[in-house]
């Protein structure tokens, strides 16, 4: 069997069982962020696609769901980013290099690679956003004859936020690559733009009818840029969204996702905007 396919096995026999994982590197990106590399025992590959999560757990604690940031195409190992945000990020930040976590997923459906062979695209990352959209940056990067030109528009709230500085240095050399980054406050050794992620939108050299466009952010960014987007003449099924909402179990067994009777922990978190401008009520990240 191919990895993926142990894999399937695995979440059938027990999927409430998590597979051991090996941290085999771990390292601050800034003061709040801290990047893991983990190995799966047996060093199979955890087999997901872009725009996927797991369920991380610390044995004996608690676990939480935490979206993928390497490319499927990065064997033996994968990625994570985590913000200390409570009581669990905290204690998983104090683990590092050696020490195990338990695993289970890969969850959720991720972005439509598949749809989106041959098309130009437009990735707007928006803080933290930048975590699951790596995974599809390293993926196009690692199938570049698959896509056509990629605009990146990556904005945060100031510069020492900004994550994966030295890798966006090496995206902005790629031929097949254009990105454009803002801060909402620079500090005195920024020299690029300044202003809401909304202000790169306009300039963006966009052919609508062959371009994907794929947002990832905070939800109170979701409804301005999805606007812009949309004077761009971009059609619906071809803006794509990752709702980053609390889930607690990845199987849609909970509720605790559930928004207008669809779990985004199975049906999303990515959907695209036909979809997600059905969504009312408490989905905030709704266009107006």
């Amino acid at each position: 069997m191919i990895d993926r396919e142990i894999l399937l096995e695995k979440m059938k026999t027990s999927p409430y069982k998590p597979m051991r994982g090996r941290i085999i590197e771990a390292k601050m990106l800034n003061a709040k962020e801290k990047f893991f590399r983990i190995e799966l025992e047996g060093k199979i590959n955890l087999g997901h696609e872009p725009g996927q999560f797991v369920m991380v757990s610390i044995f004996g604690f608690t676990e939480a769901p935490i979206s993928i940031c390497s490319s499927p195409t990065d064997k033996g190992y994968f990625e994570l980013t985590v913000r200390n945000l409570g009581i669990f990020t905290d204690r998983l930040h104090k683990m590092g290099k050696g020490d195990i976590v338990g695993i289970r997923g890969p969850f959720g459906k991720g972005f439509p690679v598949d749809n989106m062979f041959g098309y130009d695209l437009v990735i707007v990352a928006g803080g933290l956003g930048i975590v699951p959209l790596r995974s599809l940056i390293r993926y196009i990067m690692h199938n570049k004859n698959d896509f056509g030109h990629v605009q990146i528009l990556l904005g945060c709230k100031t510069p020492k936020e900004l994550l994966f500085r030295e890798e966006t240095k090496e995206w902005m050399k790629r031929s097949e690559i254009k990105l454009n980054c803002t801060v909402d406050t620079a500090d005195a050794d920024w020299r690029g733009n300044v202003g809401l992620i909304t202000t790169l939108i306009p300039g963006a050299d966009i052919n609508p009818a062959r371009t994907y466009a794929v947002v990832v952010g905070p939800p109170i960014m979701y409804r301005f840029v999805l606007a812009e987007l949309l004077k761009k003449n971009i059609p619906e099924h071809q803006i794509i969204v990752s709702l980053e909402r609390r889930m607690r179990c990845g199987l849609g067994k909970c509720g605790h996702c559930q928004v207008e009777g669809v779990y985004v922990c199975q049906s999303g978190p990515v959907f695209d905007y036909s979809q997600l401008k059905n969504f009312k009520g408490e989905c905030h990240e709704k266009a107006a």
